[in-house]
């Protein structure tokens, strides 16, 4: 495919904005949904799905690296989780599925191992918050990264609302992984290095290839 000549900074419009928006809307609802799904199943087990949650330094509780990004300890702690990653991954996903299935999938790698290293012994680390800290993170740096000033607007709006979280990589709760949160952020700011959008070219008349 060659490349073509657009105003488009990358956000979409008309049809195609709507289009993204609507998408990114119904992955993320079920995605949601399916963290819901997942904790009524536990419930109604006898919480047997927590032992897919990972437990620090052992070399069989690397696989449960992933399915621990999707479990959680009740039904408040998946509340807790789920209008952040609502909100934050719609936005993210905004920008495109490849580029947010490869952010997120980064960030739960990044965060999981980070867990896996560093929690404390004897502990099952499980819930969507690594994720949460990961695309906050992405947000807030990506439009410096990709030098996209509509994504630093966004990213300075999602600082305004979000920003407080930030408190949670700090070890203030024993009952809270606070290394879960803080990996997750390094791997959402990661991630927006690794997957950053090339820089755009400028053809005639000032319009720009992508």
């Amino acid at each position: 495919m060659g490349d073509y000549w657009t105003t488009d900074r990358g956000t979409g419009s008309g049809t195609t904005g709507s289009a993204r928006a609507l998408t990114a809307g119904i992955l993320m609802v079920s995605w949601v949904a399916l963290l819901w799904l997942l904790e009524a199943v536990d419930v109604a087990t006898g919480h047997a799905l927590d032992t897919y949650g990972i437990s620090p330094r052992e070399l069989t509780e690397l696989r449960d690296v992933v399915p621990a990004a999707f479990l959680h300890s009740g039904w408040e702690h998946v509340a807790s989780n789920s209008v952040p990653l609502l909100v934050l991954g719609f936005i993210a996903a905004l920008g495109g599925l490849r580029r947010f299935a490869a952010v997120v999938a980064t960030v739960i790698v990044i965060s999981g191992l980070g867990v896996w290293l560093t929690a404390p012994a004897f502990t099952v680390t499980l819930g969507a918050s690594g994720v949460v800290f990961g695309l906050l993170g992405y947000l807030l740096v990506r439009g410096f990264v990709d030098r996209r000033p509509w994504d630093v607007l966004i990213g300075i709006g999602v600082a305004v609302v979000y920003g407080s979280l930030l408190w949670g990589v700090l070890p203030t709760d024993s009952g809270v992984s606070w290394q879960g949160h803080l990996f997750g952020l390094v791997g959402g700011v990661a991630a927006a290095f690794f997957f950053r959008r090339p820089p755009a070219r400028r053809g005639p008349d000032n319009l720009v290839t992508v």
